[in-house]
């Protein structure tokens, strides 16, 4: 089976295939949701009950250089109205470096979405006006579906990703982080 389907049919039955209809309908330019939701399902999908992940929040990143603060906010309330429930981060890419210091600026929702944390957390999923799953995997499936915890190359030195990586393996013991090297 293609990585792509099986991660559509993993994805499907979690909350990820109920909320992905209404985010299309926010009409955000260019938008992923990516992130602990995708991954977290997974895993917990991968490794049972004992994997303690779970969705802590949807991140749903988009990209519009013309946007404001009040585009995030209008598409993070909507979202809520229909799920309150849920959290909703919704950011807008090419703002990041403004309110992210020291962070350099994007040119797309795939350069921001790419430079997350760990492999595993770099994948997004959208579907697009014809409601077909998109997916956007940039170091591929193969981190997620082996449960493996693997800073992007832009992460290897970063504190933050290896204290990322320790939670995740207190809460999911069949994580395993990369090799180094």
């Amino acid at each position: 089976m293609n990585p792509n389907t099986h991660l559509q049919i993993i994805l499907t039955d979690t909350p990820i295939g109920t909320v992905l209809p209404a985010i299309a309908q926010t009409n955000l330019p260019n938008w992923w949701l990516a992130g602990g939701a995708v991954r977290n399902s997974v895993w917990r999908a991968l490794f049972g009950e004992d994997c303690a992940l779970v969705i802590n929040d949807f991140d749903i990143a988009f990209f519009d250089e013309t946007g404001s603060r009040s585009q995030e906010l209008s598409a993070q309330i909507s979202l809520t109205e229909k799920f309150p429930n849920y959290k909703f981060d919704v950011k807008n890419q090419a703002s990041f470096a403004w309110w992210r210091s020291g962070k350099r600026p994007y040119t797309s929702t795939e350069d921001g979405v790419q430079d997350w944390l760990h492999t595993a957390t770099a994948v997004g999923v959208r579907l697009n006006s014809q409601g077909e799953w998109e997916f956007f995997t940039p170091y591929g499936l193969d981190d997620l579906f082996a449960g493996i915890i693997r800073p992007t190359p832009a992460h290897i030195y970063n504190p933050d990703a290896h204290n990322k990586a320790s939670t995740f393996l207190a809460k999911c013991p069949h994580l395993k982080l990369a090799e180094a090297g």
